[in-house]
């Protein structure tokens, strides 16, 4: 029977649950056991597909179509846990269930109410989440509760986790709450009031915490421990400090085995306690982090910069293609408006260009000029869906001529509509959930860079876009040596576009940072990461890569 591990968070948000969340799950499978993840977001939008990056950061896509959360895309990153439509609730999704219920009849005739309707539609979610690729009962389900304790929208969520436990047999679900031990300055000492309110705000709502991970910067003393202990009546060998990590976040998970909470879960849901979680490929690979010689600078420019977590999966993919080439990847975070605004010398010294995904047209012109530049001076460049559609430009403007060319998003009227509407897309007015979206096929054409990066010719990779690449004017493209070297075999979209004779220069239409993991790199990041690598070691020692005044003038706006 499928044990489950519920997950809160209490004073302040951002505590990192995802991360703590995704360790229990890689420490679990490392333990032998097959586990499900699963998150529950208090927000009422039904998936964060329509929300703003800045809001909500980055949109994490699965391979059936959904867009969730960000936390996500820690889950399939630390374990390997299958992910779908049912590893994501929001309250929106839940309410809009619970309606069309209604508006069936299905109630009959009943008051719909938060308590039991929506509660135990919330339940029958977590049940949903608890399975496997092939809907088979996993070991142990893992589902996290988004938001802080104390906030109104979570309140459903809290009560059904409750409720959930209450129907379970004993020691079928452990409660971990996640929280914060401020350190005051002023008076050098850390806080622990914070957690004690926190945890009790959960037991009024009648939930006591199993374990408590206690986030700090300095490290936890042992009579603070007790303090918590005694405060908030959870067993001293289960108040777990959870430090902030020296350089990685790939040390959480053996910061936490270190401190026991493997154990101590599998003590609590009478798990094989004699199993070793065995991390000597996990550890081998953070020593390679830290130990990381070679360095590299890769430039990333984007609309959304200014908030990390709109790009998370692409830094982690470029950590994950620097453990793979034993270099350390320092990322130059530049707003596409700068390349404008300040001039290109804002690349000056850069390894590798990387043009993102994103959506509207405040920025393009920038993205286009810093691909521009990278063409030019020979730096390794790689484009991420608009990012391939903003080098399919460029191509079109500086190589074939077409000075007019654009993208049918922004310019209608465009004399070369060398970007356009996805012929499925044409009609379709509803926002969320109806782009391209999920994992699709794509036929590498042999011989070629992407062919070589991949080791076969047939992928399958994650997409969320509405435009592609104009098939009229591939013929021209492919003269010019920007070849189509990745297609989808059914629909003939352009999947991938290469430069041949540059050193690296690929654009591709899907997200492969949605596919990366820090043991198992992607291709395409790992090829643009070692190219980056050569690029720099090229450089004779202390010179700087060309400045875009010395060869490509900026375009004024």
């Amino acid at each position: 029977m499928t044990k489950h591990i519920f997950i809160t968070g209490g004073v302040v948000s951002s505590l990192g649950k995802g991360l703590t969340s995704a360790s229990i799950g890689l420490m679990l499978e490392r333990r032998g056991l097959t586990v499900s993840m699963q998150k529950l977001d208090p927000y009422i939008n039904v998936d964060p597909g329509t929300m703003s990056p800045f809001q909500h950061g980055e949109v994490y896509v699965l391979d059936d179509g959904t867009e969730t959360d960000l936390d996500l895309g820690h889950y399939e990153r630390f374990t390997h846990a299958k992910l779908s439509k049912n590893s994501n609730f929001t309250t929106g999704k839940i309410y809009q269930a619970v309606i069309q219920r209604e508006r069936r009849g299905d109630y009959l005739g009943r008051t719909v109410q938060v308590i039991p309707h929506i509660t135990d539609a919330i339940k029958e979610a977590i049940f949903a989440g608890a399975r496997d690729a092939e809907e088979r009962e996993v070991d142990v389900a893992i589902t996290e509760i988004g938001g802080t304790v104390g906030d109104i929208e979570s309140l459903p969520f809290l009560e059904a986790i409750r409720q959930f436990a209450l129907e379970k047999p004993r020691g079928d679900c452990l409660f971990v709450h996640l929280t914060l031990l401020p350190y005051l300055k002023a008076s050098g000492e850390l806080k622990t009031k914070p957690t004690q309110q926190s945890v009790g705000k959960l037991r009024e709502i009648g939930i006591q915490p199993d374990i408590l991970i206690c986030r700090t910067e300095q490290p936890m003393s042992e009579d603070m421990a007790r303090k918590i202990s005694l405060f908030c009546n959870v067993r001293r060998e289960a108040v777990i400090e959870e430090r902030d990590v020296e350089f990685s976040i790939y040390q959480v998970p053996v910061m936490l085995v270190e401190a026991g909470l493997d154990r101590i879960i599998a003590s609590h849901l009478s798990l094989p306690l004699d199993a070793k979680t065995d991390f000597t490929d996990w550890e081998a690979m953070i020593e390679d982090v830290r130990t990381a010689k070679r360095k590299v600078e890769i430039a990333v420019v984007g609309k959304y910069i200014e908030l990390h977590d709109a790009y998370k999966s692409i830094y982690e993919s470029l950590s994950h293609a620097g453990i793979a080439n034993h270099a350390k990847v320092t990322i130059r975070k530049i707003k596409a408006e700068d390349v404008l605004d300040q001039g290109l010398e804002v690349l000056a010294g850069v390894d590798g260009v990387l043009i993102p995904g994103g959506f509207g047209e405040r920025g393009l012109e920038g993205k286009v000029e810093a691909i521009k530049w990278a063409r030019e001076n020979k730096v390794p460049f790689f484009g991420i869906c608009l990012g391939l559609q903003c080098a399919v430009i460029e191509v079109a403007r500086h190589v074939l001529g077409l000075a007019e060319a654009h993208t049918m998003e922004h310019t209608l009227n465009t004399k070369h509509p060398v970007i356009h509407l996805l012929p499925t897309q044409e009609g379709v007015s509803d926002k969320g959930g109806t782009m391209r979206l999920g994992a699709y096929d794509c036929r590498l054409r042999e011989g070629s860079l992407a062919h070589r990066l991949y080791g076969k010719t047939l992928i399958s990779e994650r997409h969320r876009h509405r435009y592609e690449v104009n098939n009229e004017y591939r013929a021209r493209f492919e003269a010019a040596g920007f070849v189509p070297s990745g297609t989808n075999p059914e629909l003939d979209v352009v999947e991938i576009m290469e430069l041949a004779d540059h050193p690296f220069f690929v654009g591709v239409q899907y997200h492969p940072e949605f596919k990366s993991a820090p043991l198992q790199a992607h291709p395409i990041f790992r090829g643009f990461v070692a190219a980056a690598c050569a690029h720099r070691e090229k450089r004779p020692s202390g010179e700087r890569a060309p400045t875009a005044s010395e060869k490509t003038p900026a375009t004024t706006r």
